[in-house]
């Protein structure tokens, strides 16, 4: 058996099952004692079933001894996000009217993963229909930080970002609104990333024409994710609205250095943001960082003014298209938070929802503009630490009230309606030992080169 650990990296495991110094079965094993461990404390995976997971090693061993062409993933055990359809496994959202519900058919990103040789083992925790950036739901209960328990893991996410960050897992799919990939992966300390629109595609979907939600990947370290993403990525055809290059494009190895690179660096985007005083202090170590690296660093920021308009309107049209009908069937059945956030829909008029895409695109140009000057924007992921696990949202930040479980998550929305790629790495700790992550912004469709850059920066400051 090799010495691999659960702490290794996904692409150590995975060489070690094709190169046979590990048998997907062991390295299966590794996990479940791990996830006995910690996740009764943690409550990361969800609908976990040992025994189909097993099988699922056995059959990974088999294809191995038979020759077979392996996948990238060969043998890895991997939970999928509970928003995303596992055909016959327990799917249910996080909400209670879907707790026994088990799908027929496998959602796109569990497919390609499955395709690549995935042992399937289980789920990972939601908010209720993935609304909202702590992971709660009646269903399974709360998702705690495995850095500090009593701190939220963030979400949507969550459940993946924490199961990651306690080595239940290599590796974790999750999806993106507003922040749902990039927030936990700060609160926990991983890395999360929120690709350019149409980079990972959706299907089967009931609206292929809303563009705020993207699937993306979590990891340890970005190689490890950028191996994830060979995987989720691609073209098919049947998603109209999907990107053309193969996912093989964002494959490790990340070699590209810092040399000539421009980055813009802000704490507020100008005063849009309330950011903590710890987190602002993380974010300027990492623009250090940068510059000691022989980065030109620069404090500049687009103007993202409307951003804050655009994101709750559409978000809300959204809601209310999707939801809006279960709503008006189960009223006593969803959270306050969300069920607020459909009826926000209720009154929007088609002129509301065209000024929000009028706005979309406005920001858009502004975002090709401010590239055109800098390769990479720099600012913070979320704009507080890892909050009490026992508070839905965090009431204020620097004293200041925070008026709904939203406005602390602007930092991550505002560039949702972009639709750049956005990723947060690991950056550093506040004074209790708490994870900060910062976020790193390039131009659409330039998610290979912001993987590049955030893997230049990983062993930046590792080696500083």
């Amino acid at each position: 058996m090799s010495e691999l650990t659960v702490d290794s990296t996904a692409r150590q495991m995975a060489a070690a099952v094709r190169g046979r110094e590990i048998s997907a079965r062991e390295l299966l094993d590794l996990h479940l004692a791990r996830i006995a461990e910690r996740n009764p404390r943690l409550n990361a995976i969800v609908s976990l079933d040992e025994e189909r997971a097993r099988a699922g090693a056995v059959a990974a061993d088999e294809a191995t001894a038979r020759g077979d062409a392996l996948g990238p993933l060969h043998g890895l055990p991997f939970a999928f996000k509970d928003t995303h359809d596992v055909a016959g496994w327990r799917t249910t959202y996080g909400s209670p009217l879907f707790a026994e519900h088990v799908p027929d058919v496998d959602d796109l990103v569990v497919e390609r993963i499955r395709a690549a040789g995935a042992v399937t083992i289980g789920k990972t925790n939601v908010p209720e229909f993935a609304a909202g950036s702590h992971t709660f739901n009646t269903v399974f209960g709360t998702t705690l930080n495995p850095v500090d328990p009593t701190r939220s893991a963030g979400g949507s996410s969550g459940g993946a970002a924490s199961a990651v960050r306690a080595g239940m897992v290599p590796l974790a799919d999750g999806s993106d609104t507003g922040g749902s990939l990039r927030n936990p992966a700060s609160f926990c300390g991983v890395v999360g990333l929120r690709p350019s629109l149409g980079r990972v595609p959706s299907w089967p979907t009931d609206n292929y024409w809303e563009t705020l939600s993207v699937g993306g990947p979590l990891a340890r370290n970005v190689e490890d994710l950028a191996l994830l993403l060979s995987v989720v990525a691609g073209p098919d055809p049947r998603v109209p609205t999907a990107l053309g290059e193969p996912g093989s494009l964002f494959a490790p190895p990340l070699e590209a250095d810092l040399d000539g690179l421009r980055v813009a660096v802000t704490i507020d985007l100008g005063g849009l943001l309330e950011v903590d005083g710890e987190v602002a202090g993380v974010l300027g170590e990492a623009a250090s960082a940068f510059e000691a690296a022989g980065v030109t660093v620069e404090p500049a920021y687009p103007d993202l003014g409307l951003a804050d308009d655009t994101f709750r309107t559409l978000r809300a049209w959204h809601f209310q298209a999707s939801m809006g009908e279960l709503l008006a069937a189960h009223p006593d059945s969803f959270k306050q938070s969300l069920a607020e956030n459909i009826r926000a829909g209720e009154p929007l008029t088609g002129a509301d929802v065209a000024r929000a895409f009028r706005q979309r695109t406005t920001l858009a140009e502004r975002m090709r503009l401010f590239f055109e000057s800098y390769d990479v924007l720099l600012l913070p992921t979320s704009q507080v630490p890892p909050f009490p696990a026992d508070q839905e949202f965090p009431r204020s930040i620097n004293g200041r009230p925070v008026a709904t479980y939203l406005d602390w998550m602007r930092s991550a929305y505002v560039i949702t309606v972009t639709g750049c790629p956005a990723i947060s790495v690991p950056a550093g700790e506040t004074t209790d030992g708490l994870p900060v992550g910062v976020q790193m912004v390039a131009p659409f469709g330039a998610d290979r080169r912001l993987l590049e850059i955030a893997a230049a920066f990983e062993r930046a400051r590792d080696g500083a």
